[in-house]
């Protein structure tokens, strides 16, 4: 294989394939080295996904294969056990088979030109005169050297090719331990609602989840900002009221650890001759921990500010800024209130949480959210929601709480 693309990929990932997909299109060289033998694996999310967001990429319907279910509404248990149950007119998000997605994505790449490297790392980044214009990259003990005329980023959280570029870090305070396991022989399950459960006593920080696949089979995990998240997972297994009763037979078929960045997109995503994408630019939902759709369209941009950046030949770091102008454009006032959401979130204690759920069935609260269709706009919903008296009382009792809460 020649030592030189138009542009290197880093991680074959579904950003990163993404990107790789929008630009073969276009007719570039690209090189996508993934250090991992397999696509997808080994799987670090729970693949909960909007409909709606992948339809807006272009990227469903997707095979049954793929989808493992759609979901038409949620249960959101409070700390003391308070449940409130949210339907929807319609199913809005669907649960994918991670590793299958991320081969389909990754296969459209290939389809349409992009050259695949597997089980090769890449140990760092090859500068000349300020600029990045290559790799290095290690495959069967072997070191050698790649070039292209750009590289695109798209390695995950560790961050570790990012380092090199010095651009600022995905926030360290702002990184919660997400653990997940996939069971077998659960039982009683609504199998097109999603459950979520909040508290310290489970999930200190974030939140726990169960995610049925099919009758018999699901996914259940958490993060925590604090503590050992496998034990808090132990608990949520065997001890919450609902969680626990569903569980009583499962079996644990497999299990993942994956660290998740909620504190907002990073303030400089490029550098001369190099950009950065998906969760290494922490373009990740600071509510709820994803990353996959924020990710995907901040890869079609860099796609785009990269075809543009080749056809005049120009990778400097001014060039290439308006990739960070574009997706913040894109997703900047969602952040900043999902981030206010986020500090919200933080500082209610485990009593003002039970507070907040009596308040939502009290109010009827999920009437008003019945026709809910976007959910990763998440600024431009709660928005559109207030204009609802019930979502603006409880929004005006979070924020009390908020005020009044813990310093």
């Amino acid at each position: 294989m020649k030592n030189f693309s138009d542009v290197i990929v880093i991680g074959g990932g579904p950003c990163g394939s993404f990107s790789a997909l929008n630009l073969s299109r276009r007719g570039f060289s690209i090189a996508v080295f993934e250090e991992h033998n397999e696509i997808g694996v080994p799987c670090h999310c729970s693949g909960h996904i909007s409909i709606n967001g992948l339809k807006n990429l272009g990227l469903y319907p997707l095979s049954r294969g793929i989808v493992e279910n759609t979901f038409t509404g949620a249960k959101i248990y409070s700390p003391s056990g308070k449940v409130l149950t949210i339907r929807l007119a319609k199913s809005i998000t669907c649960t994918v088979n991670r590793a299958l997605f991320d081969k389909h994505i990754a296969e459209l790449a290939q389809k349409a030109g992009a050259h695949y490297s597997m089980s090769t790392r890449v140990e760092s980044l090859i500068f000349e005169g300020g600029f990045v214009k290559g790799v290095v990259i290690k495959r069967d003990g072997k070191s050698s050297e790649f070039f292209g005329k750009i590289v695109l980023d798209a390695e995950g959280i560790s961050a570790r090719i990012l380092r090199q570029a010095a651009l600022p870090l995905p926030k360290s305070g702002k990184i919660v331990k997400g653990v997940q396991v996939e069971v077998e022989n659960v039982k009683d399950v609504e199998t097109d609602v999603v459950e979520v459960v909040l508290g310290s006593c489970y999930a200190p920080g974030f939140y726990a989840w169960l995610i049925p696949k099919n009758e018999e089979e699901a996914k259940v995990g958490l993060a925590t900002e604090t503590g050992d998240p496998r034990a808090f997972l132990q608990r949520l297994m065997r001890k919450h009221p609902a969680v626990s009763a569903k569980l009583q037979n499962a079996k644990v078929v497999r299990e993942s650890y994956h660290p998740i960045t909620l504190g907002g997109p990073i303030a400089k995503a490029y550098a001369n001759g190099f950009l950065v994408v998906g969760d290494a630019a922490s373009q990740v939902k600071p509510t709820t921990g994803g990353g996959v759709i924020f990710g995907l369209n901040c890869a079609r941009i860099a796609a785009d500010v990269i075809a543009e950046a080749l056809d005049k030949s120009d990778f400097s770091a001014e060039f290439l800024s308006m990739y960070q102008e574009r997706f913040m454009k894109m997703f900047g006032f969602d952040v900043k209130v999902m981030l206010k959401l986020r500090e919200i979130m933080d500082r209610l204690t485990d009593e003002s949480l039970d507070a907040v759920i009596s308040l939502c069935e009290k109010l009827r609260l999920n009437e008003a959210l019945k026709d809910l269709k976007e959910i990763d706009f998440q600024g431009r919903t709660l928005l559109k929601l207030a204009q609802n008296p019930k979502t603006l009382m409880v929004l005006a009792f979070l924020l009390l709480n908020y005020m009044l809460g813990k310093t």
